[in-house]
């Protein structure tokens, strides 16, 4: 890579860190990282889509088109280590690299312009990852570009530092939040007879939890995470009568997470005819299955031989879900990573800050995987 390109692309981390944004507001965001292309590149077209962009380098009609994704959204945790190039924003943080991912794309694009390349190029910068949002409103340039193959990769802490890690098939679980509003009625603390209280069936069903997660019922991972509770309020004299359970369900294969979802909505559901609660469901932070098409992924192989990087073959796929896994429903492509170290901070923690080193080898693999030198 070149020394000034990857000196700018550092810079350009920098300024994204100093300034982040959570999903859905990343106005500062887009508009630096398109101010940026702009400013350094002269044979890419920009354009706009609202809440994300894209850039594109066209090598002809007749040739290939492939697309390169990086996410630029932060998240809502306070940054508490001294850097200096700092977040800005109180309470908001670029703690999964999303940053460096960008910058990473942001770096190869001017690679491609300055030295050119023999197939049509999409450079895919996308919001609201975090809230699995994004990609679904990005699939759109999948088919108005009609892209033949995709490639995408994470920073990840735990793994061998500046390493290629790869995996076949699911790379990443399927995950939804999953809420169960339960309403019965209220009565006087001193007669809870007289009324219909919800916290039992709540109870009951998280109760029921650990068996319908059992992993004989399964052929991959099924977790189910119980992440709020709320019933009734700070009030003696009444007795409750509404409130809600929160879950997060996840699943290595999205037949499996539909299966557990439908097991515990049928005990609600039971649960509420039984004590005539009413019982609503409400779904949000839908992830996909993340799985890695075989011969994309063998290319992220040969690439990083081809590059002299170390290629390592992860065991199971991550338990964290990645919006990525909606490309990878519409068209072939892979998503592979980049190890921050064994002993590096995990992301979304306090103490995690993006490796500027890695930017060059993100930079060189797609770099590679479009056959550039």
């Amino acid at each position: 890579m070149d020394k000034m390109n990857l000196k700018l692309a550092i810079q350009l981390r920098h300024e994204l860190h100093m300034h982040p944004e959570l999903s859905y507001q990343e106005v500062w965001t887009k508009h630096h990282l398109m101010d940026f292309l702009k400013k350094y590149t002269t044979h890419l077209d920009i354009i706009d889509k609202g809440n994300y962009f894209y850039a594109k380098y066209t090598a002809g009609v007749d040739k290939p088109t492939l697309a390169f994704r990086a996410d630029f959204d932060a998240l809502p945790i306070l940054e508490t280590i001294d850097l200096p190039w700092k977040s800005t924003v109180p309470g908001v943080s670029h703690k999964c690299g999303h940053d460096g991912h960008s910058a990473t794309l942001a770096g190869f694009a001017l690679e491609v312009d300055q030295k050119g390349a023999d197939k049509n190029i999409i450079f895919l910068f996308q919001h609201a990852e975090e809230t699995g949002q994004g990609a679904i409103e990005c699939t759109e340039v999948i088919i108005e570009e009609k892209i033949n193959e995709i490639f995408g990769y994470h920073n990840m802490s735990g793994i061998e530092y500046n390493a290629v890690h790869v995996i076949d098939g699911t790379a990443h679980c399927a995950s939804k939040g999953m809420s169960i509003e339960m309403k019965g009625s209220p009565a006087h603390a001193s007669q809870p007879e007289n009324g219909i209280n919800p916290s039992f069936a709540i109870a009951r069903i998280i109760e029921a939890l650990p068996e319908l997660t059992s992993p004989e019922q399964y052929e991959g991972l099924v977790l189910c995470t119980v992440v709020h509770v709320e019933i009734g309020a700070e009030n003696y004299g009444i007795a409750a009568h509404q409130g809600v359970l929160r879950l997060t369900i996840r699943a290595e294969k999205e037949a499996e997470l539909n299966m557990l979802q439908k097991n515990i909505e049928d005990i609600a559901l039971q649960l509420g005819k039984e004590q005539s609660i009413e019982v609503h469901f409400y779904d949000r932070d839908e992830f996909p299955e993340t799985v890695n098409h075989q011969e994309s992924v063998d290319k992220v192989r040969e690439v990083a031989a081809d590059k002299g990087f170390s290629l390592r073959e992860l065991t199971s796929p991550y338990r964290a879900s990645e919006d990525y896994g909606y490309y990878l429903k519409l068209v072939p492509g892979a998503y592979f990573y980049i190890g921050n170290g064994e002993e590096h901070p995990p992301i979304h923690t306090f103490e995690y800050d993006f490796r500027d080193e890695i930017i060059e080898t993100g930079v060189e693999m797609f770099k590679g995987l479009v056959g550039m030198e």
